[in-house]
């Protein structure tokens, strides 16, 4: 859902047609990786359509897990959302 809402999300992006998206998550030593593609039969490129569904399904952890970390003043001290980048760019 996140990727098919960027364009109500972000202001200057434009709605494409979106043949796939497919979230793929993984618990690693430092934490959860969460990978996500984006594939369109449009002339522009789905990074933004990408790294949106990415941010939201990290959020989607962060909620999950954030009564597990809640310190005494309730404060997160550990947890970070990080190193959200674009991978790989194909056409």
């Amino acid at each position: 859902m996140a990727a098919k809402r960027t364009p109500e999300l972000l202001p200057l992006c434009h709605p494409i047609k979106i043949a796939n998206t497919t979230v793929e998550t993984s618990v690693v030593s430092s934490g959860v990786e969460v990978t996500v593609t984006v594939s369109a039969n449009e002339k522009t490129g789905v990074e933004m359509e990408a790294l949106t569904a990415t941010t939201v399904a990290l959020l989607n952890v962060w909620d999950v897990v954030k009564a597990y970390e809640k310190d005494a003043r309730g404060q997160y001290p550990t947890t970070q959302i990080q190193a959200v980048r674009v991978v790989r760019k194909a056409k």
